[in-house]
């Protein structure tokens, strides 16, 4: 039997303004290079709401466009109770956003969050909050 394919991914951060959105942009570009024409749903989100509506950090937009990659248009979300049936791969920047991800999670979901550094280096540490 072979694993579920991975259609959508969303990654998480504390505020949506810096981490996530990052992560959300690159994925995205490198994606749009080497999918082949394979489809994807991408999206990044808060577990607070202290940021909802913003702009990304302007730190983390010219980090982005500096690798060609425009995230100026993004903005922050807090995550919603459909976001943990309507993803794949629900990805963390750090063990505090999984944390607070699984506290609100349904049990159905558990298995599909997942620290993000787990998957782009395999060595599953925390992606530093510039906050």
């Amino acid at each position: 039997m072979s694993a579920k394919p991975i259609n959508s991914i969303l990654f998480v951060c504390l505020g949506n303004i810096c981490r996530s959105p990052l992560a959300e942009g690159v994925f995205r570009a490198v994606w749009s290079e080497c999918a082949q024409g394979r489809e994807i749903v991408l999206d990044s989100a808060a577990t607070s709401g202290w940021e909802v509506g913003s702009a990304p950090d302007p730190r983390s937009i010219a980090v982005a466009m500096g690798h060609g990659i425009d995230i100026s248009g993004q903005r922050a979300r807090r995550i919603a109770p459909g976001d943990f049936s309507r993803f794949d791969l629900i990805l963390g920047m750090d063990r505090a956003n999984v944390r607070d991800l699984k506290a609100v999670a349904p049990p159905s979901a558990a298995d599909r969050i997942h620290l993000y550094l787990e998957f782009a280096t395999g060595n599953g540490g925390d992606v530093p909050d510039p906050y």
